[in-house]
């Protein structure tokens, strides 16, 4: 990774114009959270967020820097906006997803304008006001008022003040709700980049070529920076005939992974993840070396793999070539969660898991986060102590998966122009 470091400080200006010209006159995401693994001999980013729920885990500087990137990102959709209505997740009873919208509310306050919060409550809380909203509290003793989504647009059509941008942190799993479907607010990202559209695997064709189009640039193999994948569809985990073509697949991923450590001179032995290949939250997401361990699910592990987020019976798979961390925080392993919005880097944090190991998903029972702070000057005010010479290469990495995010979604706006 040092002579990659070199190599992008002796190309940085050719880097900058290249990344400039991808992100020119293209509607980046309005924000995302790209988790980046870094194996000291490789690194890569194994995992976009296009509704990032971390908000609350970053620093005070990242926060700072987050409601001007915020501000400009709004006007920049919409000029002279001034209302803002974001819509959440209906998983209300997580006190810290709450405190994340929380922030994300204060955010977007502090940068002027005003915001008012809403979910999809199929009935409304028993605590529910006169005004049609719950008062919810966080894990750290906060409060929100989450409103009805249905009772706001009661409301808006009665002649109530109308948001001119929506932000979506709901990622619509379970598909478009028909209360959204014919909306003409502006809201983003758009529903139709929602998990129930959205292919992991589509995602990472478009981080694969231009990856390869950076490291022609520097000059290295774009294997070091980015990882090999490939999708398995139409499955049942619980029918052999099915696991053995996940084991099949996996098998040839693994021998193509096996060449290019053989080609680094890398002695580590390669794994493999197999994931749900749509929806977040790390579910349906589990480790394996040897094919013969997806021949050999027991029913529990199958059980876990079958089912996604919002009880989603999960069909489809990504294998994703495991990279397993080099990055340890208080001695657990840890990776790296980089936020942008607009695709400028606003910070992030450490996920660290103390039940899990170098070649596990962190991303899982045992995880808390440490905060990184944006700013070089500003490390020891954070307490941040940890060597800082990769972040230009992090901050690549995330710029790269957010223009692939804005690929992704201009095939998706396409396909559904096809079929509306």
């Amino acid at each position: 990774m040092q002579e990659i470091l070199t190599k992008i400080n002796q190309h940085s200006d050719a880097i900058l114009d290249w990344l400039n010209h991808q992100e020119q006159s293209k509607e980046l995401p309005l924000y995302t959270s790209v988790d980046i693994r870094d194996a000291g001999f490789k690194m890569s980013a194994v995992d976009t967020n296009l509704f990032p729920a971390g908000f609350n885990n970053l620093c005070e500087h990242g926060l700072e820097d987050a409601v001007t990137a915020m501000r400009e990102a709004i006007l920049a959709r919409i000029t002279g906006c001034r209302n803002v209505l974001v819509i959440a997740e209906e998983h209300t009873r997580n006190t810290w997803y709450l405190e994340n919208v929380r922030i994300l509310q204060t955010i977007i306050e502090q940068a002027g304008f005003s915001v008012k919060l809403a979910t999809f409550f199929d009935h409304l809380p028993d605590n529910c006001h006169e005004d049609n909203y719950a008062a919810l509290e966080t894990a750290t003793g906060h409060s929100v008022k989450m409103y009805s989504i249905r009772k706001v647009v009661d409301e808006i059509c009665a002649g109530g003040v109308k948001p001119c941008f929506i932000i979506m942190n709901n990622d619509l799993t379970t598909g478009i709700p028909e209360v959204l479907k014919s909306s003409a607010i502006p809201m983003y990202p758009s529903v139709h980049a929602g998990w129930h559209a959205r292919s992991k695997a589509h995602h990472f064709d478009h981080v694969r070529e231009l990856t390869a189009e950076f490291c022609k640039i520097i000059d290295v193999d774009p294997w070091l920076l980015s990882c090999y994948h490939r999708a398995v569809r139409e499955v049942s985990i619980h029918e052999a005939d099915d696991r053995q073509r996940l084991a099949d697949e996996a098998e040839a991923l693994l021998k193509d992974i096996q060449t290019k450590y053989t080609e680094h001179g890398i002695s580590d032995k390669p794994f493999l993840f197999l994931k749900a290949e749509q929806g977040t939250y790390g579910m349906g997401v589990m480790p394996f070396e040897d094919p013969q361990q997806i021949l050999d699910l027991n029913r529990k592990q199958r059980n876990q793999l079958h089912t996604g987020k919002g009880s989603q019976t999960i069909t489809r798979y990504l294998l994703q070539e495991g990279v397993p961390t080099a990055h340890v925080v208080d001695d657990h392993a840890s990776e790296v969660c980089v936020y942008q919005i607009d695709n400028q880097f606003v910070g992030g944090f450490y996920r660290l898991n103390s039940q899990k190991d170098a070649r596990a998903n962190l991303n899982s029972r045992g995880m808390s986060f440490e905060k990184m702070c944006p700013r070089s000057e500003r490390f020891a005010e954070c307490g941040q102590q940890r060597d800082t010479t990769d972040f230009a290469v992090y901050r690549i990495l995330a710029r790269i998966a957010g223009i692939a995010a804005q690929c992704e979604m201009v095939d998706l706006s396409k396909q559904q122009a096809k079929t509306a």
